[in-house]
């Protein structure tokens, strides 16, 4: 007798979720799977939700329906019967010690070196010894190119470097999701290219992410998934062959047209 196997838990469950700022609803009723060491690119015209979405899935937005897990379990909430009831702030920053985010305009700490802004978060939040954070931050900036950078200041750095320090930042705290809201939105067009090459190297090395971003060429590059979405909803969803070369929907259609 066979036995059926129950597909695998996705690293990313979204179902339903709303999100509403006063009367707006930016968020209409969002369902989203993303799988563990999968790529998913969110494209999509600007206010159509893809930064809120992003936020509701570390919890920096609190959703006003529906429901966010991340590795089976629920993002910012825990479940009493049929109820939600919000968790803690120490235990939501914990949660966010998984979820790691890379914001458009870097928010380095500008009073910090490259250095302390990267062992910031596994020394206080984590309590890692400092010298073992500061190991684990020097190997993490040589991966990132900036090996010679560690004692500099925030503004004593281009754009790039400074994305590129926000990457490594997140990734010290070791989290299983990283998520990308328009990392290249804020740079010199000549700087895209050197932010673009690390989260390559990220997505060759199986990490899942979800990166919102208007580079399309890097969407087709790299994405496992590309979901574009409008007006709060997700529209059509697909690999980059079938949402970007084939799309089916004419709003899908008309968006490209503008941007390819």
């Amino acid at each position: 007798m066979s036995t059926v196997t129950a597909p695998p838990t996705p690293k990313v469950e979204l179902r339903a979720v709303r999100k509403n700022f006063g009367t707006t609803e930016v968020l209409r009723g969002i369902d989203l799977d993303v799988a563990a060491g999968e790529v998913a690119v969110v494209l999509g015209p600007s206010g159509s939700g893809k930064s809120t979405l992003l936020r509701t899935i570390n919890h920096l937005e609190k959703v006003d329906g529906g429901s966010v897990r991340v590795d089976g379990s629920l993002v910012g909430y825990r479940r009493s019967g049929d109820k939600l009831h919000e968790l803690r702030e120490r235990e939501i920053l914990r949660q966010r010690t998984r979820i790691g985010f890379v914001f458009q305009n870097f928010h380095l700490f500008p009073h910090l070196t490259v250095l302390e802004n990267i062992t910031e978060a596994p020394v206080s939040a984590l309590r890692r010894p400092r010298r073992a954070a500061e190991e684990t931050a020097r190997a993490l900036l040589a991966r990132v190119g900036l090996a010679d950078r560690a004692e500099a200041y925030p503004k004593q750095l281009s754009g790039g470097q400074q994305q590129r320090v926000a990457i490594a930042r997140a990734l010290a705290l070791e989290p299983g999701l990283l998520l990308f809201d328009e990392p290249t939105s804020a740079l010199d067009p000549e700087l895209v290219g050197e932010v673009l090459d690390v989260i390559r190297d990220l997505a060759a090395g199986g990490t899942t992410m979800i990166v919102v971003t208007h580079e399309i060429g890097f969407a087709r590059e790299v994405a496992d998934t590309v979901v574009f979405m409008d007006e709060g909803r997700i529209v059509e969803r697909g690999t980059p062959a079938e949402v970007l070369d084939a799309p089916r929907h004419e709003r899908t259609r008309a968006f490209l047209s503008k941007v390819l």
